[in-house]
């Protein structure tokens, strides 16, 4: 497939627009320091900063976009994992907690998340805004009040039902649900003319996925915005300022890798500056930048909704590599009341040899066997909806020596009780689907045959980090 795309030579309007005269610079190609002024900055060009900058150039404001990873579009997505990780996703796709418990698949490129996301679109649910409001007096971000903000940006990105049938992966999930009476549903994704290959986590080489890399970024860059890249915002400058305000931000430029940071400097000037930059790379700059933080929350509370796998093997052919990565999920457990115990939302995620590869636990022999079988193999994921209770807090950014983030994420009782409920909920529905092995993805790599083998193993599991 990938050599079909390359030989159709699909048009690359990206480059396009920057042979038009879009700018662009790469701070890695820069021989001296730079300096630049706008009316507004921002930080990360991700689902948040590059909505902003299309917003805001629209009004007719200046706009500068700051990006720390490089600028990869359509003519550079090849669909091989060997390329897309190391260039599209924060320390190569192996960013970790600071004990190493969860792995973190973060985007780090122009676009940020929605270049490598896998295209699932949903509303922040009804019970989150209800919990925001009785917890914390948010007021304004009802269900009404979000709804045209919701409407606009779905219209923006072509939110819209999925009606291709789904892959096998995902139809598992469907048949094991159905046949279990647990409700699920269709996944809506953010697509235009959509070729179905299944490598969305790689970067859209048909440009039919609907990122802020070919819509909202675009259309600023159109309007006169410029975009810095593989340039890392480093430090808002203060200390000088009248009333604390930003008067700078100070950049580093990365080098072609865009893991080093190279001897130029770049100075941005605005009247505003908007962090964009993620749950942990904006806290980490407000933390390098020693902003005033009178109630010590700077870096606090960052949710994962930490995730757990189960895998299966299925007599018949699954290639969960191929189709729409994600169609269908089932909440069935999700809603609970705050307070009560950590609920969970099923998907079924794409299944790609390294990423399997990294997933699966074990190794030699018994390793080899699982992906041997990579074909038939199945595989459903559980989100654990994290922060609802008072054992849920969240995790913390911190600062590394070298002033990278790190966060600190701890696994108590509460998360493990739940990620064991999860584990027994995904075995059933792979069962009740018809596989024949399943493997709850623990360090024991202990795969079943029997549902019945497989409940009884899963309440006696240890769990804890490595």
């Amino acid at each position: 497939m990938a050599e079909v795309l390359r030989v159709s030579r699909l048009p690359d309007p990206f480059r396009a627009g920057q042979r038009s005269g879009w700018k662009v610079i790469d701070a890695s190609t820069l021989t001296d320091d730079r300096s630049f002024e706008a009316d507004v900055a921002i930080v990360g060009t991700g689902a948040g900063g590059g909505t902003a900058a299309e917003i805001l150039s629209d009004a007719g404001l200046s706009v500068v976009m700051i990006e720390e990873g490089p600028l990869a579009t359509s003519s550079d997505f090849h669909m091989r994992e060997a390329e897309a990780y190391p260039q599209l996703y924060q320390e190569s796709a192996s960013r970790k907690t600071k004990d190493k418990a969860i792995n973190i698949l973060q985007g780090r490129c122009v676009g940020g998340g929605t270049t490598v996301n896998w295209t699932s679109s949903f509303r922040t649910p009804e019970a989150t805004l209800d919990y925001w409001r009785n917890a914390f007096g948010l007021e304004g971000f009802g269900v009404a009040d979000l709804a045209p903000w919701f409407e606009r940006m779905e219209r923006r990105v072509n939110v819209a039902p999925w009606t291709v049938a789904p892959n096998e992966n995902n139809d598992a999930l469907r048949r094991g649900a159905q046949a279990l009476g647990l409700g699920f549903g269709t996944i809506r994704r953010n697509v235009k003319g959509c070729w179905n290959i299944g490598y969305c986590g790689m970067g859209c080489p048909t440009n039919a996925k609907q990122s802020m890399l070919v819509t909202t970024i675009p259309a600023a860059l159109a309007r006169g915005a410029t975009l810095l890249t593989r340039t890392r915002a480093w430090k808002l400058e203060h200390a000088n300022a009248r009333n604390g305000q930003i008067s700078a931000l100070e950049c580093i430029g990365l080098d072609a890798r865009g893991t080093d940071p190279t001897s130029r400097r770049i100075t941005v000037r605005a009247k505003t500056f908007i962090a964009a930059g993620g749950a942990i790379g904006t806290p980490a700059l407000l933390l390098r930048s020693e902003v005033p933080d009178p109630h010590g929350v700077v870096g606090k509370r960052t949710f994962l909704h930490p995730t757990v796998v189960s895998a299966a093997l299925m007599p018949e052919r699954i290639d969960g590599f191929a189709g729409a990565p994600q169609t269908i999920y089932s909440d069935h457990f999700l809603d609970v009341a705050p307070g009560g115990p950590i609920g969970y939302k099923l998907e079924a995620p794409p299944i790609h040899p390294v990423l399997a590869a990294i997933t699966l636990p074990g190794q030699g022999e018994a390793h080899a066997r699982w992906m041997r079988e990579l074909a038939h193999m199945q595989v459903v994921i559980a989100l654990l909806r994290d922060g609802f209770h008072a054992d849920s807090p969240g995790g913390s950014v911190a600062l590394r020596d070298d002033g990278t983030p790190v966060l600190d994420y701890p696994l108590n009782d509460y998360f493990w009780e739940g990620a064991r409920r999860a584990f027994a909920t995904m075995a059933e529905i792979q069962f009740a689907a018809g596989a024949t092995t399943v493997m709850p993805v623990h360090a024991s790599g202990a795969s079943f045959n029997r549902w019945l083998d497989a409940r009884e193993a899963i309440a006696a599991l240890a769990l804890a980090p490595l």
